[in-house]
């Protein structure tokens, strides 16, 4: 038997490919793994981590890429600089673009919210072009604010070339920066959803169906994106809420559709039964009050000063303690925003967190009358052992000065009567 030399760049060539479009492996201790080159599970409110996999493995994002496309759509929508009833100008680049399409036709106008639509449930190429040209002019000026976004949000491994994915050689992320991306589109825009939600779309008489199918599968589920390259695979971003917490799978490089859903629903799934979010303070609602002295108002409501929950193990929803810190009062002025108390939140053994407590409004100082009334009130707070030895020193040196000056006094009488018999007055 004969061995042919493999040049050792040939050898390198495929060693990349294959770890590019193969599963990577998963550290025994993790305890999902995923059929997929790279994986990533988040908790969108807080952004905590729940578990990755290869997060950092670069691949094409494919159509991925629109959810950056949709990200400053929306931006310019909420800047006030598009509007959803623009009429979009559909360029012949537009309508030539291969793909996936909307099936727009050249030199008509299209709503801007119908091409939203087009990009994010049937992830129209066409459509992708079309917005790209109506908010920057060109594709180029477009994907230059693509890719100063990406570095905004600090997706440090992202490099655009296109608005919608197609096939580039220069077009690279990673699962960590996608799901960087989406975490701030759903945090920032969550009314995106209900783009991303539909089951299908109509267009020109033609109908079509949104590529992700868990939307049809889990009824928890509302978005998010799918895409696909041949030289990555197959990927999907899915989010789905469960009892107040919501959860975004990231699948990348799969072999199938059917992998991506089945690995991003194990995702969601592990994610929602082993974690739970928990909101320590009602939103909108005080955590304490306490005395005001001297001021406008008797009392004081504090408030968190961040109200956002933090995701714990299951098994540890139970092992929360919280612990609030306050004086027992305040005297005023207090201004908003003021700091009174804080406090302490502890899982189980694990480090406390502690949040402050702060005023929401402003108490200036009463009338004078108000402020000597109670200080009067506030006598019993007075110390008196101190007030007392205070004052008796006082006292003591009082009559100390006293003695001094009446034995002054004393003495200048006795000379003035000595004066006086040593040089007796003439008349």
């Amino acid at each position: 038997m004969t061995f042919r030399r493999i040049p050792i760049s040939v050898a390198l060539f495929w060693l990349v490919a294959a770890s590019m479009l193969s599963p990577s492996p998963v550290p025994a201790s993790q305890p999902v793994q995923v059929e997929a080159v790279s994986a990533f599970l988040v908790e969108v409110s807080t952004g905590t981590v729940l578990l990755e996999q290869a997060p950092d493995v670069p691949i094409e994002p494919a159509s991925f890429t629109k959810l950056m496309t949709l990200y400053l759509v929306f931006e310019a929508v909420e800047h006030g600089t598009a509007k959803w009833n623009d009429a979009v100008w559909i360029s012949e680049k537009a309508w030539r673009t291969g793909g996936s399409k909307m099936f727009i036709e050249v030199g008509t106008r299209v709503p801007l919210e119908d091409l939203v639509k087009g990009i994010a449930v049937v992830s129209g190429n066409d459509a992708c072009v079309a917005v790209a040209e109506h908010l920057y002019g060109t594709v180029e000026g477009f994907v230059d604010a693509m890719n100063r976004k990406a570095e905004e949000l600090g997706m440090t491994a992202t490099r655009f070339r296109n608005p919608h994915g197609l096939p580039h050689p220069e077009q690279i992320t990673t699962a960590r920066d996608m799901a960087t991306l989406a975490t701030a589109y759903l945090r920032r825009f969550p009314e995106a959803l209900r783009f991303h939600s539909m089951l299908e779309y109509s267009y020109n008489n033609i109908t079509q169906p949104n590529r992700n199918h868990l939307l049809t599968k889990d009824p928890t589920v509302d978005g998010l994106k799918t895409g696909y390259v041949a030289a990555a695979g197959y990927h999907l971003a899915a989010t789905s809420l469960r009892d107040g917490m919501r959860l975004l799978a990231v699948v990348m490089g799969a072999k199938s559709p059917s992998v991506r859903e089945a690995e991003a629903q194990k995702l969601l799934n592990y994610g929602f039964r082993s974690y739970v979010l928990l909101q320590p303070f009602e939103p909108g609602k005080p955590v304490a009050a306490v005395r005001v002295w001297k001021g406008v108002k008797d009392s004081l409501e504090l408030f968190p000063a961040s109200a956002e929950g933090f995701v714990v193990p299951a098994a540890m929803k139970d092992a929360v303690r919280t612990e609030l810190r306050l004086p027992e009062s305040v005297t005023a002025p207090i201004g908003t925003g003021a700091v009174i108390g804080s406090a302490v939140i502890t899982v189980g053994d694990g480090e406390p967190r502690v949040i402050d407590l702060v005023s929401r409004e402003d108490i200036p100082q009463a009338g004078v009358f108000v402020r000597a009334w109670h200080s009067l009130l506030k006598a019993e707070d007075w110390n008196w052992g101190r007030i007392g030895a205070v004052t008796g020193g006082i006292a003591v040196g009082a009559a100390a000065l006293v003695f001094l000056a009446l034995l002054a006094l004393r003495r200048r009488n006795r000379k003035r009567r000595s004066a006086a018999r040593f040089h007796p007055r003439r008349f």
